[in-house]
């Protein structure tokens, strides 16, 4: 055991004296894969924080159900009875015109235009909260209540979420595929990266394999500094997207205090951190793998 540990960390600290011998080129490459690497994180950022704002403006989506203006005081007894007696409503409350007229006036600044109509325009209302949320129940309640005698009008006050949502679906799907493409494209920048390594030290390799080096022992340098490549590269994207939502918070300051939190950007969680750190490393062991494996056993010593 205390052999193996010695082996890889007579690995390790080759793979940082091979660093150390070309720091531009070395920082260089890590600057690549970090800058590549923020795209996909920082997309997926996004999704999470408007996932999240959409779920918090979503959380009691409403159905508006509009009277005929013609409609009189039974009628409308009649509809407040059958959403009382409906299990799939869970509250509701009456918007009478003439309070709906009231609100108008108050808040819209035309109280000369108003005062000035022959009679009032608006219809008494019901506002609903079903107790199934979801976008095919809620659609199917206010189709029902569509279909009730004297309601002229019915909106879903929420079926702009359905669009989010959808949106946000085809929104983790690009960010799945940009992730996937980068990792390859990590993966082969550390192979080519790798194989000009092997190149340029292949007869100090055949020196090595002949007084007896196994492949393993040449392979560990090679594998750490593809692994610390991709770590720093990791690192690099994490400063980069939390540099990014900092400044794109205070950016949208205004905004987030007229829409409370809904605008800002959320931060990295502990653990996408530690995968934005794991991940790189292990494609950067991974390609460096593959390369030094592929020219190793291209190289014997004569």
């Amino acid at each position: 055991m205390r052999a193996w540990l010695a082996a890889h960390r007579t690995g390790f600290i080759a793979a940082l004296a091979r660093i150390a011998l070309a720091p531009v080129g070395s920082t260089l490459n890590a600057l690549v894969i970090g800058i590549a690497l923020s795209l996909p994180v920082g997309l997926y950022l996004i999704v999470v924080s408007l996932q999240a704002a959409s779920h918090q403006m979503t959380s009691t989506p409403q159905i508006s159900a509009f009277m005929a203006l013609d409609a009189n005081r039974s009628e409308i007894a009649q509809i407040e009875a059958r959403l009382k007696q409906s299990s799939r409503i869970a509250t509701f409350r009456l918007v009478a015109k003439d309070q709906a007229l009231a609100e108008l006036k108050k808040s819209s600044g035309l109280a000369d235009v108003i005062d000035g109509l022959p009679q009032n325009p608006l219809p008494d209302a019901f506002i609903i909260e079903a107790t199934d949320t979801s976008p095919a129940a809620l659609e199917a309640l206010r189709d029902e209540i569509r279909q009730w005698p004297r309601v002229a009008h019915v909106q879903l006050d929420a079926q702009w979420a359905r669009r989010l949502d959808a949106g946000l679906r085809f929104a983790r799907v690009v960010t799945a595929v940009l992730g996937t493409l980068l990792g390859i494209a990590l993966v082969a920048v550390t192979f080519n990266t790798i194989r000009l390594q092997v190149l340029t030290r292949r007869e100090e390799i055949e020196v090595i394999k002949l007084i007896g080096a196994t492949d393993a022992f040449i392979q560990r340098p090679f594998l750490y500094f593809g692994a610390l490549q991709g770590l720093a590269g990791g690192a690099i994207a994490l400063l980069i997207v939390s540099a990014g939502a900092y400044l794109a918070n205070r950016g949208l300051g205004e905004l987030s205090h007229v829409y409370a939190s809904l605008l800002q950007l959320n931060t990295l969680s502990a653990g996408d951190s530690a995968a934005l750190l794991a991940a790189p490393a292990a494609l950067g062991w991974f390609g460096a793998w593959l390369s030094v494996s592929r020219h190793l056993a291209l190289i014997e010593p004569s």
